[in-house]
């Protein structure tokens, strides 16, 4: 049995002892302000031995993708406060984000990957409770997805998690051959676009041709913000993207939009309900007001001024480097995914004698810490996930560097 004395020692092990769980909570003297006030004090990364660093890279999983707006933090915060029924609140907020992106329906995801999975089993169950708690055994259902060979990247395991078997083509002649009575879905991804002999429009028309939804991958495709209406409004059946990418919402969220019957089944496969797929795929109502909120948000903003802003900035540490005698630069903007001002730094090794493997080592090692990406030849370099003001800085210690200071 855990006596009072033995819980006292264990809490005064612990660094939040002393003022969140110490003698005066015990005896009810701390206020629920004190502890907050104490909460927001902490400076947890530094309390767990983890450094914090300036996001010259991008939005990746493994940086934790993007900071979040206070308002966003505050929706969560507020979303934490209160007792509500999880799918009235999925209703209602999926009819705002329909409305707001001028769509059928929405519904908040857990990332454009678990959107994807849960999209993908609405359509092959409906609203068939049987074949919801079926899945993945995709026995005597429509259980293959077709998408072109370029396409075909890690992320597709979303769709394989449903029990589907994929069916890769290279052009429309081949994509029309592979339908057949077991096709389910046909999944396009835009980032890929380029490398694809199939193109939105025919693709959307030859699903809708045999009658076949048609999904589509935009998970970094924000900006540009028509994106956000520009898919369904070309007539695929669900589109998906992150939220904790450019709309800067919570990391571990998505949106599903696009059509309602559909979207309507693939909640069947998630929370509340259980015997589902996408019962570990759980957004609570803090993400789902966070994702709300940030989506608001995006929309209401200056995009041109935004735009703008980033590319003086990437000017700024461009500049900066040119300096270096022996460096040279490229700004350059990816058609697809992570649509953004960029920067790519190259140099002659002769005269710059640090390799880009070293340069971002140091990059990440030194103070601030700056992470940035790259390959053998070069050092890549983002801004829009920086705070205002970290350019410069950014600038700095790259010349530094560079110049071997």
């Amino acid at each position: 049995m855990v006596t009072r004395r033995k819980l006292l020692k264990t809490l005064s092990m612990l660094p939040i002892a002393g003022s969140l769980l110490g003698t005066e909570w015990l005896h009810g003297q701390s206020t629920h302000t004190e502890i907050l006030k104490t909460i927001s004090s902490r400076n947890f990364f530094k309390e767990l031995g983890i450094r914090t660093f300036i996001n010259a890279a991008g939005t990746y999983t493994s940086m934790t993708g993007s900071l979040m707006p206070k308002e966003v933090t505050a929706a969560i915060t507020y979303g934490a406060s209160e007792y509500v029924n999880l799918d009235e609140l999925h209703d209602k907020v999926g009819a705002r984000i329909a409305q707001l992106l001028e769509c059928d329906y929405a519904t908040v995801t857990s990332g454009a990957f678990g959107a994807m999975t849960i999209g993908l089993a609405g359509v092959i169950s409906g609203m068939d409770k049987d074949k919801v708690a079926q899945l993945p055994d995709t026995t005597g259902l429509k259980n293959e997805v077709i998408l072109q060979e370029s396409h075909n990247i890690v992320y597709t395991h979303a769709l394989k998690n449903v029990g589907v078997k994929l069916i890769t083509v290279k052009t429309a002649a081949e994509l029309k051959k592979a339908i057949t009575k077991k096709t389910a879905m046909l999944w396009f991804l835009h980032a890929n676009t380029d490398e694809g002999l199939i193109k939105h429009e025919e693709f959307v028309q030859i699903g809708k041709t045999y009658g076949i939804p048609t999904f589509i991958d935009c998970a970094a495709d924000v900006p540009p913000v028509e994106n956000l209406f520009k898919f369904t409004k070309m007539g695929f059946d669900l589109v998906a993207f992150s939220g904790g990418k450019g709309l800067r919402g919570p990391q571990s969220a998505g949106l599903l939009i696009g059509n309602k019957e559909l979207i309507m089944a693939a909640r069947q496969h998630t929370p509340p309900r259980g015997h589902t797929i996408g019962r570990g795929m759980k957004v609570n109502k803090e993400e789902v007001l966070g994702m709300l909120v940030a989506l608001e948000m995006y929309l209401q903003k200056d995009h041109e001024k935004e735009w703008q802003m980033w590319e003086s900035q990437i000017k700024l540490i461009s500049d900066s480097a040119l300096s270096v005698e022996g460096v040279n630069t490229e700004i350059h903007i990816p058609k697809y995914a992570n649509h953004v001002p960029s920067l790519k730094v190259r140099w002659d090794q002769d005269i710059v004698k640090i390799t880009p493997n070293e340069a971002r080592k140091k990059l990440r090692d030194g103070h601030p810490s700056i992470e940035t990406v790259g390959n053998d030849s070069e050092i890549g370099i983002t801004t829009w996930m920086m705070e205002p003001g970290q350019e410069r800085l950014v600038a700095l210690r790259l010349k530094e560097v560079l110049s071997n200071v």
